[in-house]
C-alpha cells in the first residue's frame, strides 16, 4: 500500500509566494526563464534553471551550473524568502483553470514505492536526462520540484483522502495566488498532529499510483536515494497526488518537416488509403479539432483536412491493445513509419511535438512559416487509457499526454542531507 509521508517543507513566505512560484523547469527555455526572472529576484527559476545566470552556450548539466543552483537556494534562504516547517506536514494543493478545478495531496512518496512498481510509469526515460536531474538534486541537496501523480479514475480508496481534503479546504488557505497565465494555485498546510496521522492512514489505503508528469524526476530520485543510501531524507521525494477523474489531458500534436518527396495531391491520395479524408477549410476554420478517437485533423498547404481511420485498416486486436490502439500509435505506425520512414519518433528530427495548450493556431503558424510541411491535431489521450497502459507495465509512445494545468514550482521544497 502507498507510503505517502508528511515532510518538513521549505515554503516561500506567504507575502512572497506569488513572486517565488514559477513554471516547471522543463516547460520554459533559458531565454523565457531569463525574461521571467529579469525583474524578480525571488523567482524560483534561479534554483530550478540555474543556467540562466551563465552566458549562452553554457552546458546546463555542468558542475558550475549545479553549484549555482545551490548558491541561489542559499541566497534566498539568507534573504528570508523561504521558511522551514517546524514539524512534518502535508499540504492540499488546488488548481483552477477557467471552470476546471483539481485538488490534490502534497506528500513525500517513498522511493521504494517507485522502485517496487507501486508507483507505475508509462514513459521511458533517457539516461542523460536522468543523470542531469541526479546532479541537480545532489547539487541542491533538495528535491526542488514535485512529481505529478494520479490515482485510477474513481478509485474507491481515494474517498477517505478526499473526505479529509474537504475538511481542510473548508478553512482559509495558507497561499492563494493567480499566476500570469491566469491559473489559480491555492495551498493549505496540514500541521495538526491528529490530522497528519489521519491523512497518513487514509493515504496508506491507496493500492497504486501513476506518474502523470515527472518520469525523469522520479527516476533521478531513486538514483539519489541509492547513492546516498536513503540517508537524510533522500529515501522519499515530493509528489502531488490527484484523483484521476479530476484531471484534464490535452492533445500532444505533431508536425512533420516534409511529405517524403510527394506533392500535396499525392500526399492526400496516400493518406486516403488509410483514412477517409474530408476537406475542412483554410487556416482559422473553426471547429477543426478531432471530436473522438481515431480521428485526426491535418493542416497542409494552407488547408485543414479531417482524417478518420477507415474500417478494416487496423485489425480489431490491434485496436483493442492498450498501446497499439492509441491514436498516437496509429498515426506513427500507419503514417509516419511507412510513409515517411520515421522509425524512431524519439530521435528523428523530421518530427516534432506541440503541446495542446498552444492550440491549432500554433500548428498553422509552424506550417505557414515554411519550416514544417504538415501538422496533425490529435484527440487527447484519456486518463483511463494512461492507466490501462501503465497497469500492464508497458510504455506509451513519446509525447502522448499533455497535462494541464502544470504544477507550480517553488511552493514546497524537500531538503535532504547529501
Amino acid at each position: 500500500m502507498a507510503d505517502l509521508r508528511p515532510f518538513r517543507a521549505l515554503r516561500p513566505r506567504v507575502d512572497l509566494a506569488a513572486r517565488v512560484a514559477s513554471p516547471p523547469y522543463d516547460v520554459v527555455d533559458v531565454a523565457e526563464a531569463r525574461a521571467l526572472t529579469a525583474d524578480n529576484p525571488e523567482s524560483f527559476l534561479q534554483i530550478s534553471r540555474p543556467e540562466i545566470a551563465f552566458p549562452d552556450g553554457t552546458r546546463g548539466d555542468s558542475e558550475a551550473v549545479h553549484a549555482a543552483g545551490r548558491q541561489a537556494l542559499n541566497h534566498l534562504l539568507a534573504r528570508g524568502t523561504f521558511v522551514l516547517d517546524p514539524t512534518p506536514t502535508y499540504s492540499v494543493y488546488r488548481q483552477r483553470r477557467g471552470d476546471h478545478v483539481q485538488t490534490g495531496l502534497v506528500a513525500c512518496a517513498a522511493v521504494t514505492d517507485y522502485t517496487g512498481k507501486l508507483i507505475k510509469t508509462h514513459e521511458q526515460t533517457r539516461v542523460d536526462k536522468e543523470t542531469d536531474r541526479v546532479n541537480h538534486l545532489l547539487g541542491l541537496a533538495a528535491h526542488d520540484e514535485p512529481v505529478f501523480l494520479l490515482t485510477a479514475p474513481d478509485e474507491a480508496a481515494w474517498k477517505p483522502v478526499a473526505d479529509l481534503i474537504a475538511r481542510v479546504t473548508a478553512r482559509s488557505p495558507l497561499i492563494d495566488l493567480v499566476a500570469d497565465d491566469d491559473i489559480g494555485h491555492t495551498l493549505w498546510r496540514v500541521d495538526d498532529p491528529g490530522e497528519v496521522a489521519e491523512i497518513a492512514a487514509a493515504a496508506a489505503g491507496l493500492p497504486e499510483l501513476f506518474v502523470a508528469d515527472g518520469h525523469h524526476r522520479s527516476a533521478a530520485a531513486a538514483r539519489v536515494a541509492q547513492q546516498l543510501g536513503g540517508a537524510g531524507g533522500s529515501d522519499a521525494f515530493p509528489v502531488v497526488v490527484f484523483p484521476g477523474e479530476e484531471l484534464t489531458i490535452l492533445p500532444y500534436n505533431r508536425v512533420i518537416a516534409d511529405l517524403g518527396g510527394r506533392d500535396v495531391p499525392q500526399w492526400l491520395a496516400d493518406l486516403a488509403t488509410v483514412f477517409d479524408v474530408t476537406a475542412l477549410g483554410p487556416a482559422g476554420t473553426p471547429g477543426i479539432e478531432p471530436t473522438g478517437r481515431r480521428e485526426f485533423a491535418m493542416y497542409c498547404a494552407g488547408q485543414w483536412h479531417r482524417l478518420r481511420l477507415r474500417d478494416g485498416v487496423a485489425e480489431p486486436a490491434r485496436l483493442a491493445d492498450p498501446v497499439a490502439g492509441l491514436d498516437v500509435s496509429l498515426l506513427q505506425d500507419l503514417v509516419f513509419a511507412p510513409g515517411l520512414l520515421i522509425s524512431d519518433p524519439r530521435t528523428d528530427t523530421r518530427l516534432a511535438f506541440v503541446g495542446g495548450i498552444r492550440g491549432t493556431a500554433e500548428l498553422e503558424r509552424l506550417v505557414d512559416s515554411g519550416t514544417w510541411a504538415a501538422a496533425f491535431a490529435l484527440f487527447p489521450t484519456s486518463v483511463a487509457e494512461l492507466v490501462a497502459v501503465a497497469a500492464t507495465g508497458r510504455d506509451m509512445p513519446p509525447k502522448s499526454t499533455w497535462f494541464e494545468p502544470k504544477l507550480r514550482s517553488g511552493l514546497f521544497v524537500h531538503r535532504f542531507t547529501a
